[in-house]
């Protein structure tokens, strides 16, 4: 009897912090944070290079990969100095030929991107341009993280069959204030939806993300990572924010 007491603790323990482990991501590998640059002066030129420098040195720390997002002109620049994933801030659906001022799939592969963003808000796409797009990527090898508003536009977007969708209100983009704070139904929601249509694709959180406790709380609504910007970009000292941000992880 004290012996099928203790078996039955045991294992109702072991099935509730197994749970809690893999609601936590532990079982699904470290986060995948990827930081947007946009077009922050202090993410420009050589600033780029810099601050690729110290997201670098903090994933070799910790383990967790870390993507830079830098202007188009610098994509070339960051991937030749500094090891680690480069992803282009946008990407339109065009081949070769007549499309000047376009962005070409495989000229941001050849210039050493491994993934783009697509459909930020900030850069607004049609749901034609998106698959379009998406497609663009897909032929020449890149991850694609589709950017999205509310749970809607993500269960669309997780359809389509992208590596990533990235939840992001607009509102709270560069408000200092997170997502995941805010707003968590819809940070859950999406979660929710792009598990039941399309379980492969990964749910990023962005949106005021800037500090350990807002990736954390991130990674405990679900999400399997972070899209950010500013709270990194334009901080005093890049590395020491980034260190902060996985302080917690």
């Amino acid at each position: 009897m004290v012996f099928h007491a203790f078996f039955f603790f045991i294992s109702f323990h072991f099935i509730f912090f197994f749970i809690s482990f893999f609601r936590r991501g532990f079982f699904l590998g470290s986060p995948f944070i990827l930081l947007n640059y946009k077009t922050y002066l202090q993410g420009t030129g050589h600033s780029a290079v810099e601050i690729a420098k110290a997201c670098r040195a903090v994933s070799e720390e910790s383990g967790i990969e870390i993507a830079v997002a830098p202007q188009l002109p610098d994509i070339y620049r960051v991937a030749s100095e500094v090891e680690l994933p480069v992803f282009s801030q946008h990407l339109d659906g065009v081949g070769a030929g007549s499309f000047t001022g376009h962005v070409f799939g495989k000229c941001i592969k050849d210039a050493g991107a491994v993934g783009t963003l697509i459909n930020h808000s900030e850069r607004r796409l049609t749901l034609a341009e998106i698959e379009a797009s998406l497609k663009a990527a897909k032929e020449f090898g890149l991850r694609a993280v589709i950017c999205t508003n509310n749970v809607p536009t993500t269960a669309a977007a997780a359809a389509l069959g992208p590596d990533y969708v990235a939840i992001e209100p607009p509102e709270l983009i560069g408000s200092g204030i997170p997502v995941s704070k805010a707003d968590p139904e819809v940070v859950s929601g999406s979660v929710e939806a792009v598990a039941k249509i399309n379980p492969g694709v990964k749910v990023l959180c962005g949106a005021g993300i800037s500090k350990g406790e807002d990736l954390r709380a991130a990674l405990d609504l679900g999400s399997q990572g972070v899209l950010l910007a500013s709270g990194i970009v334009k901080a005093a000292d890049p590395r020491a924010a980034l260190e902060d941000l996985i302080s917690l992880i």
